[in-house]
């Protein structure tokens, strides 16, 4: 329940500010966190080829753009820190996909390459507190 509001709210404070970066009322979750990887050349939900070892992370909600560059049209993506609270350890990741589908009852769904760093590519699926960084 928790989690549905905060999502809401980081949508609607992006709906509300439009370009300019802004704080949902709840910018930190727990939850789960899985990878994926072994996809590479799809499109991604940003419009660009996945590559598997790249950084980054697929969530159901969060934007994919904090704000975009008015000359050239990029788009800087919003960012997270994930870490896994059953060793510590964390890794800083742009949201460029959509996924893990809520029926899976995932979090965050992490690139092969993040997986690495975090630690959790043999485990598949763990514990983990996602935060937005500015």
């Amino acid at each position: 329940m928790t989690l549905r509001l905060s999502a809401r709210a980081a949508l609607a404070c992006v709906a509300l500010a439009g370009s300019a970066p802004c704080a949902p009322a709840l910018a930190d979750w727990t939850g789960k966190a899985s990878f994926y990887g072994y996809e590479s050349g799809r499109v991604r939900a940003d419009g660009y080829a996945f590559d598997p070892l790249e950084f980054g992370a697929a969530h159901w909600t969060l934007p994919l753009c904090r704000r975009r560059n008015r000359e050239s049209g990029h788009c800087q993506p919003v960012r997270v820190r994930v870490t896994d609270l059953t060793t510590g350890r964390s890794v800083v990741v742009p949201i460029n996909d959509r996924g893990p589908h809520p029926r899976l009852h995932r979090l965050i769904d992490l690139s092969l390459g993040a997986a690495r760093e975090l630690g959790i590519e043999h485990r598949g699926v763990v514990s983990a507190r996602v935060a937005i960084v500015r």
